[in-house]
């Protein structure tokens, strides 16, 4: 299949990253609004009678709160309460879910739920016939609007239908996510390009480093507690409902407060961005965490997510003689029930 952001002349230097010619100075830096294909995120459809069923015993979302306008976000576990995955669930029609997460685990996400469909009669679907865009800027609701004829969500909400749908995601700049059928995305892309600027999507990973929200990738897969990247203080865990697979160990973690290891926003002195996960060390060389999540900040650094040891005093923090600043989360490290996130007007 054709890559369709070569009609918009992106350049892909990865599977996960596009890049786009840098218009006239000062031309992305003024506009409200910056629009880019979000090519590292994919679209997993998990469809049939059981569908709600077959969730619910996997994922760390209360499934029955996905109802087609609160889109919760949630993880999946192996039985150490280790994730395999976390994603954004959406419901698009009666029977069919839809998991937006980062491209490098939705096949092995699909293949170890296919051990469980055939006894809920249900089918697992990669779908390489969507596409991904996101749009970034004050005015990102309000251009979604003009061009798609959809008002955009509140946050972690949906609207739209069954073809197309918004997501609102958080950051210091306000955003839309838009999931579209793969043939209409060229032409939607160029069209909202008339008003907004293509971007490379390293500038949407940015606005989730700065939101502290951590997409997991295959260097991180089956390696992380849930709480290990926040994911309680976004609404990912739900605590009120039953069982799913490493349920216990993430409620024990909780509830006993043993999570030793908490998502941090730093900043890395220099430009030339560090592997994921790569080791952060204290002054004695002893290590403290590793890079989770890391992008350019336009101001000759790198801004990280990392996971780091929660000890209170770790002294100066460095990666390969590189400092580590740590920066402030943009929200408290609370539980935030997923259930009081859906009672938010869609």
């Amino acid at each position: 299949m054709s890559d369709w952001t070569t009609a918009l002349e992106g350049r892909r230097t990865s599977d996960s990253r596009v890049e786009f010619e840098v218009g006239e100075p000062g031309h992305r830096a003024a506009a409200k609004v910056k629009v880019t294909p979000l090519v590292h995120l994919a679209v997993l459809d998990v469809v049939g009678t059981g569908a709600d069923k077959l969730l619910q015993g996997q994922t760390s979302a209360q499934v029955e709160l996905a109802k087609g306008d609160f889109a919760p976000l949630t993880c999946f576990c192996n039985a150490k309460g280790r994730m395999l995955a976390n994603a954004q669930l959406l419901r698009v029609s009666p029977e069919r879910y839809r998991l937006i997460l980062h491209r490098d685990l939705v096949e092995p996400l699909r293949d170890h739920l296919k051990k469980f469909a055939p006894f809920y009669k249900s089918e697992l679907s990669v779908r390489d016939d969507l596409a991904l865009l996101g749009l970034i800027g004050t005015d990102a609701a309000a251009v979604a609007a003009r061009h798609l004829d959809i008002a955009a969500p509140s946050l972690w909400h949906q609207a739209g239908d069954a073809e197309r749908q918004l997501l609102a995601h958080p950051g210091p700049q306000p955003r839309v996510l838009i999931c579209l059928p793969r043939e209409q995305a060229a032409a939607t892309a160029s069209a909202l390009a008339e008003e907004a600027p293509l971007v490379g999507n390293a500038e949407w990973c940015l606005q989730d480093i700065r939101a502290g929200l951590a997409w997991l990738t295959a260097a991180h897969q089956d390696a992380l507690l849930p709480q290990m990247i926040n994911w309680e203080a976004l609404g990912g865990i739900s605590f009120k409902k039953g069982c799913y697979t490493g349920q216990e160990v993430v409620a024990r973690a909780h509830f006993r407060g043993q999570v030793k290891k908490r998502l941090a926003h730093c900043r890395l002195e220099g430009e030339p961005l560090p592997e994921l996960g790569s080791t952060i060390v204290d002054e004695n060389g002893k290590s403290a965490g590793e890079v989770i999540a890391a992008e350019r900040d336009n101001e000759g650094g790198v801004e990280l997510l990392a996971v780091l040891t929660t000890r209170e005093e770790i002294g100066p923090l460095s990666i390969e003689n590189r400092s580590v600043t740590p920066l402030p989360l943009p929200y408290p490290i609370e539980r935030l029930d997923p259930e009081s996130l859906a009672q938010a007007t869609a």
